[in-house]
């Protein structure tokens, strides 16, 4: 006992977890008692024991267990959380419980079960008691089949769901152990009471046996329903009611609960879906063609069969369908016909409303079939058709009804008349609103006039049956021309209609009371004054209504109007009295003498009787004045043929008053109307006529007379009558309101009038259409589209007049409209009111294009070859578009375009959307039937990976959404279906969709219930764009669905689903939009139809209006939504009290929390803002950030739920922007964060006013110099990229706006990577609007702009040449033009390998582009220029710019001058106003000294203007650069024009530059492409102007003239000249000697002149450039002429001429060339021609000048020259070493001589030698320096004087394994440093100017230059300083002092001769800002200084005059 001791002090949950069973035992006992003590349901106790009541359940030992059930069933029944354990509880049950032999454990076990169905989960408990079924052991089988014959029994069939539990019955009836099969067969019989017939479909199949002893016993049970005998727990109500009657033991409710029950189950639920199509024989489509009918019959039999099936699976029916249809109408066999009818009806019947698809193809053959006389056919003809209605609505097939109602076949019109009367019986109110009614209704009126009398009596059948079904009161309009007998009939044989299921209709018993108070209404003579007031007001209601838009931007049609057709058949149906009753009446209200005088020949008696005929009118009782009688005796002899105009008119006058004052009828009025319409033109009684009219437009409804009189008046010939009927008409559509109005009844004459030569009838024609327009708005034009252009023109004229006002409040009513208006009935008017806008679309004439849908079209669409099926959807395109509008009936269009919204080939996908999209405006709202078939499948395509595709579906489906209205696409399984497929863009599109349209829509089917676990299901998709669109559609579900039922379907997921879905649920809650009001029905006036309005404003308003009035519309639909008063008011209280709040700043500002923020983020204290689509994670980090910074109340609205309040809130911060922007900065990262997460919602309005919002922002930032940081640009940038791809142009537009401005405050060079970034997208729109922009940032800021290198850029570009998408292809070629336009042929190099097709169209666009040039430029420089023509500088650092700089002015300056003065339009005068500034902005450029003091012929050297302390330059240099650059490459590219002009211009300009020195350095670094184009305008002219012999050679000449003279200028500057490059040179040489060679020029005049100035040009050329480039560039040529004997056999001997000039000049420039490379070039000379080769050529000469060559290069240097092979790698490839030697050798004494000098220059080399390893070590370190970033200048330097030193040293091993780019890099480095130091020596002059001034100010410089962008790593590196070099080096001394090089450490830094563009500019202006005393002082050190090393080769004297010239010219400048 000692153990017992220990676990009895346990507590109570720890003993009932305890191993001892007895333990265990007394903690259930105790805890049993503890259960049923504990009150409170909620108490905490509870929890302890949550996961102990499964072990409860399954004790191992069966006494504990025993107890352990009781306790958890106490437990279950008074915990509040006892739901939780359900699963595992009742799952513990079935398994460890249901298996004991004891039958109390079952017992409890079975009470454990139902207690939770009481507690509400009977779900759970059904599945796990299912899944129990399974089990092996019978006995558990037994047992959970009772259990669920018990909870069915006294739960009742509604809470326990039969369809799962009747599927597996059948199994279980096949048991092998009889107690399984016997309980299953209680199961059965308990099944049975519950839902009857239903089960017994689903056990057909069981045993025979078995099935008739069920039979048996469901025989035996009582035939009352069974009632719910135990209640859930939230069924309590129920449940007391049903105590009550037990009680009293009545029986009162049974008849309820019958309907209630019968309509619980429907058997065809309960079925499983059979799979027929699979199993449809093979051969059926082959044998359903055969020509036996037998075979035909074998085929349907078959699928009879198959047909027979209860329930069908879903699946394409179309093929199946169409051919059992084309055996209904083609077949000749009515056998067969009866067949393919009976499998239709079983194919419909299994289908349901999965079937509605393919109804609108099939009904119509079925309806034509009815001709058919067989009983055996009609009636499965009959069937058929019934079984298909069942499959959808009667709206959709209204249409095809409504077009068989007038055919010629009685037997037809009978059927489709039984058919309507057959379908009305399956219709409730609801489904058959006035719209489908009213055609139908007045087709059947037609029918029972049918002269068939079994037409008459289906006619009158299916109109008792409309008014059994939706009431008297709603038919009873559409009958009013009936005569009272027809009405009886009808009447009587509504009251014989039964309804199914026993219903009573809705006009059922108020036959005759619905017809008294319109009886009595007229009598009361007051009534019409009274009740015009009511009425009055709501027409005002109403007009404003339809004054706004409607959902499609038509008015609506007047509510007030609708109800003329209330009904009121007593003053309708008056019949035709005889003139001798006309007599006798009138003789008994009006004077004896007023009869006879009416006829009198007197006109005076005339008059008089006319008088007393009108008092007795004026006091005659309404009731007994017999209208007709009056008229009558008006119109008699002369009546409307009186000639006296004062008799006439007061005859018109008194129509009008018994119009206006009896009960006047449509067959008085047509007594009178003729006459009043022939006198309307009249001048002296027109206005009386009028007056008449509008009486009985009163009278008698103004659409019904318009109608009348305008046909009257265009049957006579009056031209005025016409113009005056017109107009008139005009005037009372304004008064009366355009309600009811048939427009196709006047239509064609209007077009008559239109047409008419008198111009007062066209002139009131159109004023009519203008009144027309008003109400009916753009659709009324349809009518026009074919009149000729001139009067098209004049209508649109008017319209436009019309355009914006709102038609006028009516203020005339027909009488018994007014009538109808006092009893209350605007109710149903306003419903209507949905419609209205489409009424119009029904007036429109449509086409029945079915016949054109011909067979042929149809395979056509459907061929293998999918250009025929193109073929095929063009033809259906150009059939729609030739109709215009069209009918619904489009044959067999559907099914074949359904085909192809899944077309492999997505292009004709594209095509069958824009198709849909066509018939949706051409089909209007016929479109509705067509729904199912083709618009669904355009939700699939919404799953389309592609971009453009789902775009264009969305497109689709809102088109169509637009006409059909929503509830079609809602109705059914459809919907449900689609997103039940796992595509992520499908469900995200729906999702969107869905969330849009819901929340405008008043009520949604039931079905869209079905849609909700698909929903949840994305709530926790893997994409995260799903799961945001799923919640965001989760409110608008919730808004029409309602919480409870939303949480009632989360019954079914698993726990850890459910949990989150429920809080999202409470989340939708709080958020859930409220339902657009309903018009009101009781309050009538105007206050019912305000918030009606409010919400179709709301809806239809498109999203450019003016958006703040939007927040507005919500409230009214929010205020209309409101219960009661004082629910309504709250919340406007609290507004309120918000508004107040908001005056305070929207911004605070927090000093330095922004770079708090920055630190935070880069120390990872916070996420980065870096994301795919935006988390939940972020976006609540942002709203902690922005919690400080932002005020509440905006910080609330901008993470609204609603878009509205964004759209607000933006709105807000567009007002503050100016007033706070210093707090706007300072929160600029939060706000530009908060917007990216807007680019990520689909609502165009928001993502509008976002990109409206930001054009402002970066406006203010500009404005402010703010410059962006690199924080805040990357959680930006790369997000606006992304709406770039956008598809609506607008948006798009604006991005590139703000990528612009954007440019303006961030670096080009660094958002040019986020562009890069942005061409990898998917979106095909992004990948080119990035590469667009990337051309524009590179036309507009150069190369530099290009990261991280150009070459790597442009590869990348290049790539999307080959892109499949034409668009993206486009872009990427611009952009390479535009590299191409600004560094020429080098842009081949960048790009790299291109496959031959791109490079061909790469080409080809550079080629088109230098041909449009000319114009383009011209424009865009005008245009979009200055939009980016203020680029910031891409040095300067990113912090705020310096406030007192302003570098926009000169900007701005240059744009106006620019746009202002246009000289040449083909060049834009950027480049002349560049120079213009230079010259003449005193502000900013220095003057230039007074030159006169100095004696001229002293200025024959070249002014060396010392280099300034160099100072940070100001932004404004690379303003000024840029524009500079761009301009030039712009300029010389239109040097290689084809047009001569063109060219002359461009080089004219050129030559302004060059011949001013002071400008002339701007041109560095584009000398290469400058020359480029030189030559290949050269060669042009060569080719192409020299031959064409229509062009004057003058021009020619002139052309010439200019290039020598470019030409000159530019090689007379030895430094420009020095730029030129070997191959440029190369080819420059060859154009020129072609020149000179070339017999043409000579033979013209100057010729020859011409030709001296080429001869002396090449002596220029080759003394000034490069001497290294000129000799390589002589020998490559000299080659390449001797390799081609093609050329003039006098070129290569000039080529070589050039060559021994070059040679002379050897000796002097011996130390400046690169003898490596020569040699390398003489070496591949001697590898094509080895000596024995040059011998053998004609001439020696070329082997002589080799010789000649290499002695005097050997001759120079000595023994050192053969150190210069290092660049040859094979030597032995040709004899040039073998040579060298051998001159060596023989010239030994000399080289001694030249070694001296030449060690005087390196330093004694061949002491210094070192060891091998040493060499490497610090060959290994000179490298590691040239790789890295910052040294690699130093060791580039040290490099070079390594070499000097060691020129034998070997580099290969070093250079070997890097990139061929390294190696080219190394090259060009080492030579311009040799340049750099050599060839400057040349220039020197004597003066000696301390150097501590530049050399301090270097270091600073670089700090403060250091460049934010690198434009190939070195070059940016090697253009750092300026032109500083030039001046060191003129500072270093002269010639004779070589040793007196700069120090290294100045070295490092400098910079060489090829300096950019930039550098150029920058030093240029640099130097002409240095104040004038530092000019002067250092030019008279200049002029002053006695030695000049340097002497020009041309004549001083013309020298002189040149200079004398420009220095004028410069002086008068400056004055």
């Amino acid at each position: 006992m000692g153990d017992d001791s220990e676990w009895m002090k346990l507590p109570v949950d720890q003993k009932c977890e305890h191993k001892v069973w007895k333990a265990r035992l007394s903690g259930y006992e105790e805890a049993l008692k503890l259960f049923q003590k504990i009150g409170d349901e909620k108490s905490p106790e509870w929890g302890k024991y949550l996961g102990l009541i499964k072990k409860f359940v399954t004790d191992s030992n069966a006494v504990a267990q025993l107890k352990g059930l009781e306790a958890a069933l106490a437990f279950i029944e008074n915990a509040h959380v006892a739901g939780k354990t359900t699963g595992e509880v009742v799952s513990g049950v079935v398994t460890k419980v249901f298996n004991q032999p004891k039958a109390r454990a079952k017992e409890l076990g079975t009470d454990i079960c139902l207690m939770y169905i009481e507690i509400e989960k009977a779900e759970v408990v059904q599945d796990e008691l299912l899944k129990g079924l399974d089990n092996k052991n019978p006995k558990i089988v037994v047992a959970c089949i009772e259990t669920l014959r018990k909870a069915l029994s006294e739960f009742g069939s509604k809470i326990v769901t039969l369809k799962p539990v009747v599927k597996i019955l059948s199994k279980q009836f096949e048991s092998r152990e009889k107690a399984v099969r016997e309980e299953a067969k209680l199961l059965a019989v308990e099944i049975y009471k519950w839902i009857r017939d239903a089960l017994r479909p689903p056990l057909q199949n069981i045993n025979s046996v078995q099935l008739k002893e069920l039979e048996e016993e469901w025989v035996k049970l009582p035939s009352s329903p069974p009632k719910q005998s135990r209640f859930l727990r939230s069924q309590q109500d129920l449940k007391a009611k049903f105590e009550q009657q037990q009680a009293q033991g009545g029986e009162q409710s049974d008849g309820e609960d019958e309907v209630e029950t019968v309509a619980a189950v429907d058997p065809y639920e309960l079925l499983e879906a059979v799979e027929i199509l699979s199993k449809i024989p093979k051969d059926f489509y082959e044998k359903i063609e055969a020509k036996k009918w037998q075979e035909r019959k074998e085929a349907l039999e078959a699928v009879e069969v198959l047909a027979k099936n209860p329930k069908l699976e879903s699946g394409d029916y179309g093929d199946l369908v169409r051919a059992l249809k084309k055996v209904v109408g083609k077949d000749a066999n009515v056998m067969l016909v009866s067949l393919a009818a009976k499998c239709l009806a079983g194919l419909a019947a299994g289908l349901r409303k999965k079937f509605g698809t393919y109804a609108g193809q099939v009904v119509p053959t079925i309806l034509e079939k009815f001709k058919e006389k067989k009983p055996q056919v009609v009636q499965a003809l009959q069937e058929a058709i019934d079984a298909i209605f069942l499959t959808t609505t009667l709206q959709n097939l209204s249409e095809d009804i409504l077009a068989v109602m007038d055919n010629k076949n009685p037997s037809i019109k009978q059927q489709a008349s039984l058919f309507l009367a057959r379908s009305f019986r399956h219709c409730t109110q609801a489904t058959l609103p006035k719209s489908v009614l009213k055609p139908l209704c007045a087709a059947l009126i037609k029918q029972v006039n049918d002269s068939a009398p079994e037409v008459r009596d289906a006619a009158f059948e299916a109109l008792g049956t409309a008014m059994k079904v939706v009431g008297e009161k709603a038919v009873n309009p559409f009958l009013t021309d009936l005569d009272k007998l027809k009405l009886d009939k009808i009447k009587e044989c509504a009251d014989k209609v039964e309804l199914p299921g026993g219903k009573k209709g809705a006009g059922g018993g108020s036959g005759g009371g619905d017809k008294k108070p319109a009886a009595k209404a007229p009598p009361a003579a007051e009534a019409p004054p009274k009740s015009s007031a009511p009425a009055r007001k709501t027409q005002t209601a109403a007009s404003k209504q339809s004054a706004g838009p409607s959902k499609k931007g038509k008015p609506t049609s007047a509510a007030g109007g609708k109800s003329k057709k209330t009904p009121d058949s007593k003053e309708v149906t008056e019949s035709e009295l005889s003139p001798e009753v006309c007599e006798d009446l009138a003789a008994g209200v009006l004077p004896a003498a007023c009869l006879q005088q009416l006829d009198s020949a007197n006109w005076k008696e005339r008059l008089a009787s006319m008088e007393e005929f009108q008092r007795a009118v004026e006091t005659m009782d309404k009731a007994v004045m017999p209208c007709q009688a009056l008229v009558k005796m008006l119109a008699k002899k002369p009546g409307w043929k009186e000639t006296n105009f004062q008799v006439m008119q007061m005859k018109l006058h008194i129509v009008a008053l018994i119009a206006e004052r009896g009960q006047f009828s449509k067959t008085s009025a047509s007594v009178v109307l003729d006459g009043l319409v022939d006198k309307v033109g009249d001048i002296k009684c027109g206005g009386n006529a009028k007056e008449g009219l509008t009486a009985i437009g009163q009278a008698c409804s103004l659409p019904w007379t318009a109608e009348q009189v305008v046909s009257m008046a265009f049957a006579q010939k009056n031209p005025k009558n016409q113009a005056e009927t017109l107009n008139w008409l005009s005037n009372a559509m304004k008064e009366f309101g355009f309600a009811g109005i048939n427009v196709k009844g006047f239509i064609n004459n209007v077009k008559t009038a239109l047409g008419a030569t008198n111009p007062a009838v066209r002139t009131a024609a159109i004023t009519l259409l203008g009144v027309m327009y008003l109400y009916m708005g753009a659709p009324l034009r349809m009518f026009f589209e074919d009149e000729k252009p001139a009067l098209l023109s004049q209508i649109d004229a008017e319209f436009e007049k019309m355009q914006g006002q709102s038609p006028p409040a009516p203020i005339r009513f027909t009488k018994k409209a007014a009538a109808a208006e006092e009893d209350g009935d605007e109710g149903e008017e306003q419903e209507e009111d949905g419609e209205g806008g489409h009424d119009i679309m029904d007036l429109l004439p449509r086409t029945d294009i079915s016949d054109k849908i011909t067979s042929e079209l149809v395979s056509k669409i459907e061929d293998k070859n999918w250009k025929i099926r193109k073929e095929g959807l063009d033809e259906a395109a150009a059939i729609i578009s030739e109709a215009k509008f069209i009918t619904a009936n489009i044959g067999e269009l559907p099914l074949a375009l359904k085909g192809r919204l899944c077309d492999s080939n997505k292009i004709l996908v594209q095509q069958t959307l824009t198709i849909l999209q066509q018939l949706a405006t051409a089909m209007g709202p016929g479109l509705k039937q067509h729904v199912k078939a083709l618009g669904i499948p355009v939700i699939t395509v919404l799953g389309d990976s592609k971009l453009n595709l789902r775009t264009a579906a969305m497109t689709t489906l809102q088109a169509w959404v637009e006409q059909t209205g929503m509830k079609e696409w809602l109705e059914g399984e459809d919907l449900s279906e689609e997103m039940k497929r796992e595509n992520p863009f499908l469900r995200q599109e729906v999702l969107g969709w869905l969330a849009e349209k819901l929340p405008t829509l008043r009520t949604v089917p039931g079905d869209l219930m079905l849609c909700v676990p698909q929903l949840y299901t994305c709530l926790e998709d893997r994409n995260g764009d799903v799961r945001k669109k799923a919640q965001d559609a989760l409110p608008t579900f919730m808004m029409h669905l309602g919480y409870d039922k939303m949480i009632k379907a989360t019954g079914k997921l698993k726990p850890a689903s459910k949990d989150q879905v429920v809080a999202m649920l409470e989340k939708a809650r709080a958020v859930m939009p409220a339902k657009p009001a309903a018009p009101a029905k009781t309050g009538g006036g105007k206050g019912s139809a305000e918030p009606s309005r409010a919400a179709s404003a709301s809806r239809s308003q498109p999203a450019s209006d003016d958006l703040d009035s939007k927040p507005e519309v919500k409230k009214v639909r929010g205020g209309a939504a409101a219960k009661k008063g004082a629910a309504g008011k709250k919340p406007v209280a609290k507004s309120q009290k918000d508004e107040e709040d908001k005056s305070g700043p929207i911004f605070i500002l927090i000093p330095n929390a922004k770079e708090q923020r920055i630190k935070e983020e880069k120390q990872l204290k916070i996420l980065k803002w870096n994301f795919i689509t935006p988390r939940d994670e972020y976006v609540e980090q942002l709203k902690t950030q922005m919690s400080t910074c932002f005020a509440k109340w905006l910080q609330d609205e901008l993470f609204h739920f609603d878009f509205q309040r964004h759209v607000k809130a933006i709105g807000v911060m567009i007002e503050r922007l100016e007033s706070e922007s210093e707090a706007t900065i300072s929160c600029l990262d939060l706000i530009l964060k908060w917007f990216t997460l807007r680019f990520f919602d689909t609502n165009t309005t928001v993502l509008m006013k976002v990109l409206e919002y930001l054009k402002l922002l970066f406006g203010m930032l500009n404005r402010e110099n703010y410059h962006l940081t690199e924080y805040e640009a990357n959680s930006f940038a790369p997000y606006l990229i992304l709406k770039v791809g956008e598809s609506k142009d607008v948006v798009r537009k604006d991005v590139r706006a703000i990528l612009a401005m954007l440019c303006k405050v961030y670096p080009a060079s660094k958002v040019f990577p986020f562009l890069m970034e942005g061409t990898k997208s998917k979106n095909s729109k992004q990948r080119a609007e990035c590469l667009e922009e990337l051309g524009c940032l590179i036309e507009g800021y150069g190369m530099n702009v290009c990261q991280p290198t150009p070459a790597k850029s442009l590869k990348e570009i290049a790539v999307h040449i080959g892109d499949r998408d034409t668009s993206v292809r486009n872009a990427a070629l611009n952009t390479v033009v535009a590299v191409y336009n600004v560094c020429g042929d080098q842009v081949y190099k960048l790009i790299g390998n291109l496959s031959e097709k791109d490079m061909s169209m790469l080409e080809e666009r550079i080629k088109r582009s230098a041909k449009k040039t000319p114009a383009a430029p011209a424009k865009q420089s005008a245009t979009e220029r200055p939009q980016r023509e203020h680029p910031t500088n891409p040095n300067a650092t990113f912090l705020r710019k310096p406030a007192q700089e302003d570098p926009n002015k000169l900007n701005q300056a240059r744009q106006n001058a620019q746009l202002s003065e246009s000289s040449h339009p083909s060049i834009p005068k950027e480049f002349q106003l560049d120079l213009d500034m230079i010259e003449m902005d005193q502000s900013r450029v220095c003057e230039l000294p007074d030159l006169v003091q100095h004696k001229l012929d002293e200025l024959l050297e070249p002014i060396m203007i010392p280099e300034p302390k160099m100072r940070s330059v100001s932004p404004h240099f690379d303003d000024l650069h840029n524009s500079t650059a761009s301009t030039i490459n712009f300029v010389i590219s239109q040097v290689a024009s084809g047009d001569i002009n063109t060219s002359i211009q461009a080089l004219a300009q050129i030559d302004e530059v060059l011949r001013q020195e002071d400008k002339a350095e701007v041109m560095s670094g584009h000398i290469d492409q400058f020359l480029i184009a030189t030559f290949m305008q050269l060669r042009l002219i060569y080719s192409t102007h020299m031959a064409d012999d229509r062009l004057d050679k003058k021009d020619i000449i002139k052309l010439y003239s200019c290039i020598i003279g470019n030409m000159l200028s530019l090689f007379s500057m030895e430094s420009l000249a020095r730029e030129a490059s070997m191959g440029v040179l190369k080819d420059l040489m060859h154009g020129l000697i072609t020149l000179m060679l070339d017999g043409r020029v000579e033979d013209i005049e100057d010729g020859q002149q011409l030709i001296r100035s080429v001869n002396l040009l090449v002596i220029r050329v080759l003394e000034k450039s490069d001497q290294t480039n000129m000799i390589s560039a002589l020998l490559v040529l000299l080659q390449d002429s001797l390799v081609t004997t093609a050329g003039p056999p006098m070129f290569s001997e000039l080529v070589m001429k050039c060559l021994w000039r070059m040679i002379r000049f050897l000796p002097e420039t011996i130390n400046s060339i690169n003898l490596d490379r020569i040699l390398l070039d003489v070496h591949n000379f001697m590898k094509v021609f080895p000596k024995e080769k040059l011998k053998q050529l004609k001439s020696d000469v070329p082997h002589r000048t080799l010789k000649t060559l290499l002695h005097t290069l050997c001759k120079l240097t000595g023994a050192k020259i053969l150190d210069h092979l290092s660049m040859i790698e094979n030597r032995n490839e040709s004899e040039l070493e073998a040579h060298l030697r051998r001159v060596v050798k023989h010239s030994g004494n000399l080289s001694g001589l030249k070694s001296d000098r030449g060690n005087e220059k390196t330093g004694m080399r061949t002491e210094d030698r070192m060891s091998k390893a040493k060499v490497s070590d610090i060959l290994s370190e000179i490298f590691k320096k040239i790789g890295s970033k910052e040294n690699t200048k130093e060791g580039l330097t040290e490099l070079y004087e390594y070499k000097q030193k060691y020129s034998d040293a070997d580099l290969e091993p070093f250079l070997k394994n890097t990139s061929q780019f390294f190696q080219s890099y190394v090259e060009r480095g080492l030579r311009l440093i040799e340049s750099e130091r050599e060839g400057k020596a040349r220039i020197q002059t004597s003066a000696v100017i301390p150097q501590h001034g530049v050399e301090s100010s270097l270091s600073s410089n670089n700090e403060e230059l250091k460049p934010a962008v690198y434009y190939e790593r070195l070059k940016i590196l090697r253009q750092r300083q300026g032109l500083e070099n030039t001046s060191r080096q003129g500072l270093g001394g002269s010639e004779d002092e070589p040793q007196q090089r700069p120090p290294i450490s100045s070295l490092l830094s400098s910079k060489p001769s090829v300096a950019s563009s930039t550098d150029m500019l920058h030093s240029k202006l640099s130097q002409l800002k240095e104040s004038r005393e530092l000019y002067q002082q250092e030019h008279n050190a200049h002029s002053h200084s006695p030695t000049h090393a340097h002497t020009r080769s041309a004549s001083p004297a013309a020298n002189l005059d040149d200079l004398k010239k420009r220095l004028e010219r410069i002086k008068s400048n400056r004055q």
